[in-house]
């Protein structure tokens, strides 16, 4: 029995989701089995995959779509800043490892 403030949503929905899940993963899997190229544009479309994927999961199996807002961001808002973090500082990585290979040939 469901407690007064619960939401559920149909066993369609769920079904729908898992569907939607499963031809994402098939999708993220032919990227690599027909050998994308760039493979700049490969990786990003699989992280990009991977990341609807996660929304999906995140919203309907850990029903945060019915959370509020705040509690939301607080859930969502720090990957979001780390991914970001690491976009900013891979150009500082890429310095080092070219000064690296310059100077000390590794």
């Amino acid at each position: 029995m469901a407690n007064a403030g619960e939401q559920h949503q149909p066993i369609r929905v769920y079904l729908m989701v898992w569907g939607a899940l499963f031809v994402l993963s098939v999708f993220s899997y032919l990227m690599d089995y027909l050998e994308v190229r760039p493979l700049g544009l490969k990786w990003f479309l699989i992280t990009a995959l991977a990341l609807v994927k996660a929304g999906l999961i995140v919203a309907y199996f850990m029903h945060m779509r019915f959370e509020r807002q705040s509690l939301v961001f607080a859930i969502l808002l720090p990957p979001v800043l780390l991914l970001a973090l690491v976009a900013i500082l891979m150009p500082e990585g890429a310095y080092v490892a070219a000064v690296r290979q310059f100077f000390l040939g590794n």
